[in-house]
């Protein structure tokens, strides 16, 4: 297991590009899933500086925090609300350029500004979400939402079924 993270500047493609690989060598060999999750989270937190970033896991008929990094979070929301609770009800990814203009948008920091949500599917069905909030207005893009997904998809093999 690599414990180390290397910064790497350049396009927002190139960084992902980078830091997809050392992902997967900081959770390669450690079977611990919120450890996992936790450098993850970490990991997206020091390459891209997000206000905020980290997974909520499906428990029942709610969102309930799990492993992140960033101010305080919302620890529970209920399915279809808010931004998290949205891409849960649908299944889809959701890039909100301003998280003010989102209805329903719960409030969990009033410094930020926009955000992308990636549901988390396991036999089509979600099983959490990947969250990341900026503190900057349309912060997220499509390339964002690409790679993003690409690291959700790594999460979702670590969750316990």
């Amino acid at each position: 297991m690599a414990e180390d993270l290397t910064i790497v500047k350049g396009t927002k493609e190139e960084q992902y590009k980078t830091l997809i690989p050392q992902i997967k060598a900081l959770i390669t060999g450690e079977p611990d899933f919120i450890a996992n999750l936790a450098n993850i989270s970490a990991a997206l937190k020091e390459q891209f500086n997000y206000l905020w970033v980290g997974f909520y896991l499906v428990k029942e008929d709610e969102l309930v925090l799990g492993p992140f990094q960033g101010p305080i979070a919302c620890t529970r929301i209920k399915k279809g609300k808010g931004v998290c609770g949205s891409a849960w009800a649908e299944k889809k990814t959701f890039i909100v350029p301003d998280v003010d203009a989102f209805p329903g948008h719960i409030a969990c920091s009033s410094s930020s500004k926009s955000e992308i949500v990636i549901p988390i599917m396991q036999d089509d069905e979600v099983i959490g979400v990947l969250d990341a909030d900026s503190a900057k207005l349309s912060h997220f893009d499509e390339i964002d939402q690409r790679y993003l997904k690409e690291i959700g998809a790594i999460a979702s093999q670590l969750f316990i079924s």
